[in-house]
């Protein structure tokens, strides 16, 4: 009978242990990007995307969503696209690093726009 209860106030203890540590071992997550949208990004269809700034670097498709990535020596763009009728349209974008006031950077994106009309050779 006392082994049992020996067991039985060191499971107890154990328990209180992996509890406070569990407590302890919290995360911050990191804050969001600021609310926004650049103008007439928003409801893009994926073709007016790749007109606009080329084919993208990188795609990472999620179910019936896409992720698209753009690259420029200074920044980086991520434009997520969603069905909306028979393609893909914007529904957010974000640059890093991010713009002052919104997720994306206006300058980032223009440096893309640019780089993709004016190709290097």
């Amino acid at each position: 009978m006392l082994k049992f209860i020996v067991v039985a106030c060191l499971c107890a203890a154990l328990c209180a242990c992996a509890a406070t540590q569990k407590e302890s071992a919290t995360v911050a997550l990191p804050l969001a990007p600021p609310p926004g949208e650049p103008n007439g990004l928003p409801g893009m269809d994926a073709s007016a995307v790749r007109v606009a700034f080329g084919p993208p670097v990188f795609v990472r498709k999620d179910g019936v969503a896409e992720m698209w990535r753009y690259d420029n020596p200074s920044c980086k763009a991520f434009f997520f696209l969603y069905p909306s009728g028979a393609s893909l349209a914007v529904r957010h974008v974000e640059t890093v690093p991010r713009g002052h006031d919104i997720a994306a950077d206006a300058g980032c994106l223009e440096q893309l726009r640019a780089r993709a009309n004016n190709p290097v050779s």
